[in-house]
């Protein structure tokens, strides 16, 4: 899981081969404190190069570049990094490119036309355990755990609550809101989380989410 350095400002690095787009959120993390951005890069062979020695917790990648793909970055940055959660950027919400990226290890995505803060709140999000996605992508997160391709020790394996959780995750809800939608204590619900990631062999509400897909 992400979580900020001990300085207290989250890690930040960016893949990104539109130079104006990443010219502007340069200028959009480097005015937002908490935030430290360790390194921007065009192609995802740079950052394959780079984002190890830069250890951030948290890279945005676009989903479209040119000679490595975002998704087959993100498969291997993971491998190299796994402690960086990766966040896909992209134009619009092709479910299919994205449902790749997430079985590739990616934490979430965020579409390149949101504003700043939703940017930043997807950031932030991410840095904390979350997963932030389009409510569309979290239905087919969950209808795939649902369905025939899921391992069915996996589902055999979770309560009706710690699936019910588990979807407040993939929508993206804190701890918090999935504890006050299910009517739970905060401390009940890291409970039920901890037994998910046991029964799902996982570390973090990330890699719970990842499990559905696979």
């Amino acid at each position: 899981m992400a979580t900020p350095d001990s300085a207290g400002a989250i890690r930040l690095a960016v893949v990104e081969d539109n130079h104006p787009f990443r010219r502007g959120l340069r200028a959009i993390f480097d005015l937002t404190p908490g935030l430290e951005c360790v390194g921007m890069y065009a192609t995802g062979e740079e950052a394959l190069r780079e984002i190890p020695k830069a250890a951030p917790d948290v890279v945005l990648m676009d989903i479209n570049l040119p000679g490595l793909s975002g998704i087959e970055c993100t498969r291997e940055l993971k491998r190299l990094r796994p402690a960086s959660q990766v966040v896909m950027l992209t134009i619009e919400e092709d479910n299919e490119r994205v449902f790749a990226a997430l079985r590739a290890g990616a934490a979430g995505y965020l579409l390149k036309v949101a504003t700043p803060a939703e940017i930043l709140e997807g950031i932030q999000l991410v840095a904390q355990g979350g997963s932030p996605m389009s409510a569309v992508i979290a239905r087919r997160v969950v209808e795939s755990f649902h369905g025939a391709n899921a391992p069915s020790a996996s589902k055999d394996a979770l309560s009706q609550r710690e699936i019910a959780v588990l979807e407040g995750i993939a929508r993206g809800k804190r701890i918090k809101e999935v504890a006050a939608e299910l009517q739970l204590g905060v401390t009940t619900v890291q409970t039920y989380l901890r037994r998910i990631y046991e029964k799902l062999q996982v570390h973090s509400q990330a890699e719970a989410v990842a499990k559905f897909l696979r």
